[in-house]
């Protein structure tokens, strides 16, 4: 650099430089080769983890489904399991809660309500309602549920499906995942993963 030129000047020169030099690091070469690695060693995973049926993508085992009946008013479809409630109704460019307190009166009474309708659904006692068939997930697009609540559902799936409940608990049985690492989060049921699966049974 021309060292007839004033400080102030040659330490914008030096700045404008760095700048450069780090953008093309960070902002050019960095994201390539994350993206390269990511292609090359984790596809599936890159690609949003997507689901398959007959050579067509239908889903992401990362984003939950509404599996509801047809129409704009229709509710939950009696033939599929079905996921956790959702804030944004499953849109993951809504992701998100409710943001209400566990001390809510509107919160306390949403989830009174759906353990009522949840029970009526499925045809159990409320109080074999699990937690998670009435309360949200923090992002609103988990497709995970417990398997308490897979198992609650059965015997409604199988009514309607005229299927044997006991081959319907065996499908639920074999899409159980266990906690990751053997110690992080609790056993879970993909309801995406456990549909297409039903659908294969028929």
């Amino acid at each position: 650099m021309p060292s007839h030129l004033p400080p102030a000047v040659r330490t914008h020169l030096t700045a404008l430089r760095m700048l450069l030099v780090f953008t093309v690091i960070t902002g050019i070469a960095y994201p390539l080769l994350v993206t390269g690695v990511a292609q090359a060693a984790f596809r599936h995973q890159a690609d949003g983890s997507p689901v398959e049926r007959d050579g067509r993508v239908v889903g992401s085992s990362l984003l939950g489904e509404d599996f509801t009946l047809p129409g704009k008013d229709a509710g939950p479809d009696p033939k599929w399991f079905q996921p956790r409630p959702s804030a944004g109704g499953y849109d993951p460019t809504a992701s998100g809660a409710s943001n209400l307190g566990p001390n809510s009166p509107v919160l306390i009474k949403a989830i009174k309500q759906r353990k009522a309708a949840v029970a009526a659904f499925d045809g159990v006692p409320e109080s074999r309602v699990p937690a998670d068939a009435v309360t949200a997930s923090g992002s609103g697009l988990d497709p995970d549920i417990s398997p308490a609540y897979a198992y609650e559902q059965v015997d409604r799936v199988a009514r309607v499906r005229h299927l044997p409940a006991a081959e319907v608990q065996r499908l639920v049985a074999g899409h159980v995942r266990s906690r990751s690492l053997g110690f992080l989060g609790e056993p879970r049921v993909d309801v995406v993963d456990l549909n297409l699966a039903l659908a294969r049974l028929g």
